[in-house]
């Protein structure tokens, strides 16, 4: 009777309704809480489930006198440097879970307790990727300068100042830094002496520049424009059944994601922060 009692609460409406449930939580707590959801490039076509998607990179119009398409008796072609990103990640979480801790614990319990681990093994998956990707795409740049103040203006300065057949320059509000838990921290300790302290818990913007520490990057500056890299993300429904020959079932997630530098010419890093502050590239 106990196996077919945990069979009746794995198959049950209660168990089908708490396992959507938590997949809509999980990609909530993915949204929210992964730094790479935040960064990243978005506005693409296609539907991840398909295999890829593709993204559209327009280059710059070219001002030209009046007149010159009338007498060319054409205009100019669009050119779209187009990016096609493979969802070439198929990663799983398959976890058993025994009899007996179901009719302890309930199937509602259970799921509430590996469903958060969940979320936090994913965002960890996802980020590691993206910053993966991002630095690997990134070009070092060299400084003079030794003060972490200044050696983040100038790294704000090199992305500011690019210019190609897409971009013109680039504005201080499509800009993000991140940075390691030690550079961040030499930042903070110059912001906490301007500021005499004020606000400690986050530097927030810096000149202008949006500024996240970030466990999950070599780098220890990495600059970009956010969208500078996709990734798009599939997360398949939750599923819990029952394992062949055995009175234990499992939890199923399965996830699948691409991750690929969209605008590699709009990324740039300092590989490292000296305990005295010197820069090293």
């Amino acid at each position: 009777m106990a196996r077919q009692d945990a069979l009746s609460i794995l198959d049950s409406k209660e168990a089908q309704d708490k396992l959507a449930e938590k997949q809509g939580e999980l990609i909530e707590n993915i949204q929210k809480n992964a730094l790479s959801s935040i960064l990243k490039n978005t506005d693409y076509s296609g539907d991840p489930t398909s295999g890829s998607v593709e993204i559209n990179r327009f280059q710059n119009s070219t001002m030209r006198d009046y007149g010159t398409a009338r007498g060319n008796s054409k205009g100019d072609k669009i050119k779209n440097g187009k990016v096609v990103v493979n969802v070439d990640q198929d990663k799983e979480i398959v976890e058993e879970v025994a009899n007996k801790d179901l009719r302890m614990f309930g199937i509602a319990d259970i799921i509430d307790r590996r469903t958060k681990n969940h979320a936090m093994q994913a965002i960890a998956e996802l980020d590691r990727e993206f910053f993966k990707t991002a630095e690997a795409a990134a070009e070092a740049v060299s400084t003079s300068k030794t003060d972490i103040e200044d050696v983040v203006e100038d790294l704000i300065q090199k992305l500011e100042s690019t210019k190609n057949e897409y971009v013109d320059g680039v504005d201080r509000n499509m800009m993000v830094i991140t940075a390691t838990p030690q550079a961040y921290g030499k930042l903070r300790k110059y912001i906490d002496q301007v500021d005499g302290g004020a606000d400690k818990e986050s530097i927030g913007m810096f000149h202008g520049v949006e500024i996240y520490s970030n466990v999950r990057q070599e780098a220890a500056l990495l600059i970009q424009v956010k969208g500078a890299v996709a990734q798009p993300v599939a997360v398949e429904q939750y599923d819990a059944e029952r394992i062949p020959q055995s009175h234990d079932f499992s939890i199923d997630l399965f996830i699948y994601y691409g991750t690929k530098a969209v605008t590699p010419d709009l990324i740039y890093k300092i590989e490292s922060v000296s305990a005295t502050n010197e820069i090293v590239a």
